[in-house]
């Protein structure tokens, strides 16, 4: 052959020689079919693109360790949900009781699901888009939908990592800015301020200091400038961290993704050793077994299990992709949900004990407040001493003593007790006191922290860890976002990473209005629970109902070696599915039953009190969940009636080191057909239905079929002896 063909300088050379393909495949050795693999899309699209992406896999980043990879999955899947919102649920919901429907969920829906987004990105190497369009064209728009939910979940986390922020540079002074009411004075008069007298130093600070937060969502009410800098520096963060991709994130992930674990044990360790922390754990782990049984309990819990493992994000999916293909993603899937599932409980006995810590003090200073009304009413003469037990000594007054006296006391003045106005000052009713989301940890723990010895150390350690949890969650949500767009439009990522980052600072002053608290709610509450539902149940339907999953199994046990228990085969297929469908019927039955609120701070009151939200904001809140689940029926449409490509006409041949890709396009049926199985379209045979990979050994053919509602052939060559030709 001559030293300048084409053929010859492929040879020696690494770079991509473009030549007729007519031309390139008669000087091809012949190929032995049956020992390679025949990959011919028609339906199925994404495939169009499946011999250059076996290039662009060589040059795709990669973690740099099993570990680094183990701990970005475990940074994205535990974030703040673990330390509050979980705790809270676990409150709500009956204590111990809530952990059986979390536990079962968990089994036959997070696992398995967790397992199944690991294992398709791990397989198919690229981002959500790439994924659910290889899966399933038809169903492309899952992957633009988890992007949408992804960067509306980002737009509020970071405010909350914002909100941290402000606390964590306010720690850093005795006594903390939160542990009194501020003092005015008038003159030679001392003032306590009337909102933070009415509630409590650590309240007032949250809603007036830190929040400057209006009366209801309707009064904008302008920036808080405070906030709108924190934020900055939040979003600053988070593009240092992920502008270069895992390259960067990786890193981060070693501090990141441990920090919180140092942290929580350091507060386990100093939680039990406080007066009162076992009643406050004895109290969470005391099952209510009546709820059990109530179906808003289950749907919370599945609610949490999707935002723990974090399904449906993308973020999982991308992470994965960036894994060599024999990794084994069973494991991976095990560990980080066992890991998950242990730092929720984790964080509930640190909660719980500090809680149980803060309950006490709180149930002394009710007493104490109701003694000295006790001893106000016996010097009056409004009660008598006789009611009073002899063993009782006002100086060392216990709760049991004031137990005692005071149900003395409402038996004997039944008729006009309740003038009295005395409290009860049950440890129980202080326990039962359920605090929600931001206000559990800028509100309940922030105020128990007061009263710790050393009190600012606690806070800057309590707040760092807050600031790293959030940080890890926002990298697998960023990536959520920019690794499939990057895979699909091949954007330069520093780029763009960096133009999101600045898109979701300017979109976050919403959030930081003095109404921004009551938009967080909304975006938290709302607006990414049902599309995400949507996300998961339709993700599991593609690759269980369309794709197949007696065909994913089998290429699960190619790529990982050994084949997968038999119980995700049912769960993927049968009761994931059901139990998903179920959860989405509730969320829709919930919203029509009980219309959309949140809880509004009214200033003169010093309290709060539960809003609807008005009609514009029911407009927008259904507008934002349109938008995320739109790309859906969008795509579908699209690509059913043939107005969007989804590539499989496509062919391309090229050669690098010997290996064979496509680049030819728009060839005629008959011109396709040659090129692929023969010289002379008589020789070649009548066109066959399309199919997809051979799935490997033990097959009793090298091709499985489908139907092809065009005729139309998507083919490449993976050479037999070659790495990627093992799916």
């Amino acid at each position: 052959m001559p030293k300048n063909s084409k053929v010859t300088q492929r040879e020696h050379s690494s770079e991509h020689v473009t030549e007729s393909v007519a031309d390139l495949l008669a000087l091809e050795e012949p190929v032995d079919y049956k020992q390679s693999i025949l990959n011919v899309a028609g339906e199925v699209g994404g495939k169009q693109k499946a011999a250059e992406d076996e290039l662009d896999a060589e040059d795709r980043p990669a973690w740099n360790s099993k570990l680094q990879y183990i701990l970005a999955q475990i940074g994205f899947s535990v974030g703040l949900g673990n330390i509050w919102r979980f705790p809270y649920l676990c409150q709500k919901n009956g204590g111990g009781a809530y952990l059986v429907p979390y536990l079962v969920l968990l089994v036959i829906i997070g696992i398995p699901l967790f397992f199944l987004e690991l294992a398709v990105g791990q397989r198919i190497r690229r981002g959500s888009i790439g994924v659910w369009h290889y899966v399933c064209p038809r169903l492309g728009g899952i992957g633009f939908s988890s992007c949408i939910v992804c960067l509306f979940v980002g737009l509020y986390y970071n405010v909350i990592i914002g909100w941290s922020i402000f606390y964590f540079f306010k720690s850093f002074q005795y006594p903390l800015p939160w542990s009194e009411c501020p003092v005015t004075r008038n003159g030679t008069v001392a003032v306590v301020e009337a909102e933070c007298e009415k509630s409590s130093a650590t309240t007032y600070f949250w809603y007036r200091e830190a929040l400057d937060i209006s009366n209801s969502i309707s009064e904008s009410g302008g920036l808080n400038w405070k906030m709108t800098l924190c934020l900055l520096v939040a979003w600053s963060i988070v593009g240092m961290a992920v502008v270069k991709g895992i390259q960067s994130s990786g890193k981060v992930m070693y501090f990141s993704s441990l920090f919180p674990y140092v942290v929580l044990a350091c507060f386990l360790v100093r939680g039990l050793l406080l007066r009162g922390a076992v009643d406050g754990i004895l109290h969470m782990f005391t099952p209510k077994l009546d709820k059990m049984l109530d179906p808003q309990v289950w749907r919370e819990a599945a609610t949490q299990v999707f935002f723990a493992l974090g399904l449906g994000f993308g973020g999982v999916i991308a992470f994965s992709s960036y894994n060599k293909q024999d990794n084994n993603c069973h494991f991976d899937a095990a560990l980080v949900s066992f890991i998950n599932f242990f730092t929720s409980v984790l964080a509930t006995l640190v909660v719980f004990a500090v809680l149980g810590f803060k309950a006490n003090i709180m149930n002394e200073k009710c007493v104490v407040e109701n003694a000295e009304k006790i001893l106000g009413y016996l010097h009056t003469n409004v009660l008598s001493r006789d009611l009073i037990p002899p063993h009782v000594n006002f100086s060392h007054l216990t709760a049991k003593d004031y137990t005692e006296m005071y149900k003395v006391i409402r038996a004997v003045k039944e008729d006009r007790f309740a003038s009295l106005g005395l409290d009860p000052c049950l440890l129980e009713d202080e326990l039962d006191k359920s605090v929600q989301g931001t206000g559990l940890a800028f509100i309940a723990f922030t105020e128990a922290m007061t009263h710790f010895p050393a009190s600012p150390f606690w806070s800057v350690m309590f707040f760092l860890m807050l600031i790293n949890l959030g940080l890890g969650s926002m990298i697998g949500t960023m990536a959520g976002i920019t690794t499939p767009i990057i895979d699909t439009f091949k954007v330069p990522k520093e780029t763009f990473t960096v133009g999101c980052c600045v898109f979701a600072f300017c979109v976050g002053l919403l959030f930081v209005q003095r109404s921004g608290n009551y938009f967080v709610t909304m975006f938290d509450d709302y607006s990414a629970t049902l599309p995400l539902t949507v996300i998961v149940i339709l993700e599991n339907i593609a690759v269980a109902w369309i794709y197949g999953t007696k065909k994913f199994m089998q290429e699960l046990t190619e790529m990982l070696g050994f084949r997968p228990y038999r119980f995700y085969f049912y769960m993927w297929k049968f009761v994931s599915p059901l139990c998903m469908a179920v959860l989405t019927t509730a969320s829709i039955i919930q919203l029509g039953v009980t219309p959309p609120g949140y809880s509004a701070w009214i200033k003169e009151e010093a309290a709060e009190r539960y809003l609807y939200f008005p009609n514009w904001a029911m407009a927008l809140l259904i507008t934002l969940i349109a938008v995320a689940t739109l790309p859906i029926p969008v795509v579908f449409i699209l690509r059913h009636f043939h107005l969007l490509s989804d590539g499989s006409n496509t062919l391309s041949v090229s050669y690098k080191k010997g290996r064979m890709m496509k680049d030819i396009s728009n060839l005629e049926e008959n011109d396709e057909t040659r090129f692929i199985l023969s010289k002379v379209p008589s020789e070649a045979p009548s066109p066959m239905p399309t199919h997809r990979s051979y799935l490997g050994p033990g097959s009793t053919s090298p091709l499985e079929t489908s139907g092809n509602p065009n005729g139309r052939y998507g083919g490449s060559y993976l050479l037999a002896g070659t790495p990627e030709s093992e799916l």
